[in-house]
């Protein structure tokens, strides 16, 4: 068996937890300290977060998107397929150094979605990026740290309370929608979503096809 190979670290900005980016064979994954982030091996739940994402808004003219965690870019490489020539794409990643594999190591495994100009990528905390554009986007993505339980930086709960699903609610142009990818179910947080007025479906995917570990999608739709 071939050894795992270490391709780069990362400290995530605001926290000590540390990112590993590896190569095995032909696969790449990104893992925080013992946890396995994403991986090239199961990714399909990412690229349904952008069909569920974008079902409803992926025809309009001016779509304006918004998707924050770049990840290994698969989400933003499927919310590329999906949206016409006119759209345009911000993609906000706070760790330097995932932009960087992105582009260099890892950009072949989503087919270099970066290079896309329909892709605006901005280094920023998310957090901070998402109140900057009120009515100003037709989807907002979230696929950060590991859901609303955070994982690798504790200061990512503040978008899933009910302060961050309000600036998340006013980013929002009327009859867009909010999208969360997260690794398991979080009654609390659906209750959040729906406290805010916002009319919200669940969704259970796997991680891989048919097959693999099971995932939560939330689409929370802004109606007024």
């Amino acid at each position: 068996m071939l050894p795992r190979q270490l391709l780069g670290t990362a400290i995530v900005p605001g926290a000590t937890t540390q990112l590993r980016c590896y190569r095995h064979d032909a696969d790449y994954s990104i893992w925080a300290d013992r946890t396995e982030l994403m991986s090239s091996r199961v990714h399909e739940s990412e690229e349904q977060l952008a069909d569920l994402a974008l079902a409803d808004v992926r025809h309009r003219a001016d779509l304006r998107v918004l998707i924050g965690g770049l990840g290994m870019g698969y989400t933003l490489a499927r919310a590329l397929a999906l949206a016409g020539e006119g759209a345009r794409i911000d993609v906000v990643e706070i760790v330097p150094e995932v932009v960087a594999w992105n582009q260099t190591v890892l950009g072949h495994c989503a087919g270099h979605p970066l290079r896309d100009p329909r892709c605006h990528l901005i280094v920023d905390d998310v957090a901070q990026v998402i109140g900057q554009k009120p009515d100003g986007y037709d989807a907002v993505i979230l696929d950060v740290d590991n859901g609303p339980e955070g994982l690798a930086r504790q200061a990512n709960d503040g978008l899933y309370d009910d302060r961050g699903i309000a600036v998340a609610q006013r980013a929002l142009r009327r009859g867009g929608t909010l999208s969360v990818w997260s690794s398991a179910p979080s009654p609390a947080f659906a209750a959040r979503l729906r406290r805010a007025g916002l009319a919200v479906s669940e969704h259970a995917v796997r991680a891989r096809g048919h097959k693999g570990p099971r995932r939560t999608i939330w689409v929370a739709k802004r109606e007024h």
